[in-house]
């Protein structure tokens, strides 16, 4: 078997399978993107033997751990034998010990060669921070509510640019509303952040990457926390379109969801909104009346997002003031200026 780095590890071929060999319950908190789950241990098994572990000693918990892995040694095997026809295979653990290491000396026995992570999970979530501390130049697009930033982060793809789309990688908006009509619930934190640093590591780290700005929290994930610090120190392009085709966004992304869970994410906000707005914010959503709706709420969200702003003035480098929502001509607009302004420091 071949020991590898993290770095190493996650630049190995897609193509080769990768195996988490930890139990379910680990998987499900957090693994690296792409990673098949094939435990050595049940979340029971893992238990009891941690148990007899802390009260008998480690050469009695490895006994009860080959007791109850022999059984099932041959099917384990076949599992990572059907995932390929590759003869290599990708496999770690939680620390890089004896659970990576006998499954990979497992797997070889089948002429599976396998490569298996130096550190194991804790080293590829250890390498994270300095990752996302070492981006060279990250981007922050901010603008108020129904600007069109995502869609704009979109079109910034589409022209050849980075980007990391947070909110679609939370699978949340980022707002009262944010998973209103998501047929897909979050990823637990731990597994959004690892989402996140995949979206990263398969950039080029010597070109520019855009990214929306977000709070620390999206729903019920929070960003990685050096991402959030280096989010801080950004440069930052805005986006400014006046009210009329905001409400029309905001009509055109919501209206159609259910009645009842719009009315749900107005009274998140009440407190905030104050008593007699949410009231009629609600009675205007049960009229139909969205467009009043949505102006209601808006007048709520700027006053939220000139504080916000007020924290990132000194990194801004420019303001477009859009005539309109179209994405594409102000993706555009913003991508020209930015590259002018960048000329200019030259």
């Amino acid at each position: 078997m071949n020991y590898q780095t993290p770095q190493e590890f996650l630049k190995s071929s897609n193509q080769i399978p990768m195996i988490d060999v930890r139990s379910p319950l680990e998987f499900r908190k957090g693994h690296i993107p792409g990673a098949v789950n094939i435990p050595l241990f049940s979340n029971e098994e893992r238990h009891e033997i941690g148990i007899i572990y802390k009260k008998l000693g480690k050469m009695t918990a490895i006994e009860k751990g080959l007791g109850l892995v022999g059984p099932k040694m041959m099917i384990l095997a076949r599992k990572a034998k059907t995932l390929s026809d590759m003869a290599e295979r990708r496999v770690y653990c939680w620390r890089g010990g004896m659970r990576s290491e006998k499954m990979a000396w497992l797997f070889e026995l089948l002429e599976m060669k396998c490569q298996v992570l130096e550190g194991g999970y804790k080293a590829y979530r250890g390498i994270q921070a300095t990752d996302f501390e070492n981006i060279k130049e990250l981007i922050v697009l901010h603008g108020s509510t129904g600007c069109g930033k995502t869609e704009i982060l979109m079109e910034l793809k589409k022209m050849g640019e980075q980007i990391i789309d947070l909110e679609k990688i939370a699978i949340h908006r980022g707002s009262a509303f944010g998973e209103i009509g998501n047929l897909e619930t979050q990823p637990t934190s731990q597994q959004f952040q690892n989402e996140v640093h995949q979206a990263l590591f398969n950039h080029d780290q010597q070109k520019r990457i855009w990214i929306e700005g977000e709070s620390m929290k999206i729903g019920s994930v929070n960003l990685p926390d050096a991402l959030w610090q280096r989010m801080k120190s950004a440069k930052v392009v805005e986006i400014k379109v006046l009210g009329p085709p905001r409400i029309e966004r905001l009509v055109r992304e919501y209206a159609h969801l259910p009645e009842n869970e719009l009315i749900g994410g107005i009274e998140k906000i009440s407190e905030q909104l104050g008593k007699q707005t949410s009231q009629k914010a609600i009675q205007f959503l049960k009229e139909k009346e969205f467009s009043q709706t949505a102006g209601l709420l808006l007048g709520y969200y700027d006053r939220t997002y000139e504080y916000t702003r007020s924290r990132f003035r000194e990194q801004s480098i420019f303001t477009l003031n859009a005539e309109n929502d179209d994405a594409r001509q102000n993706a555009s607009a913003i991508l020209g200026l930015y590259k002018k302004e960048t000329l200019k420091k030259l």
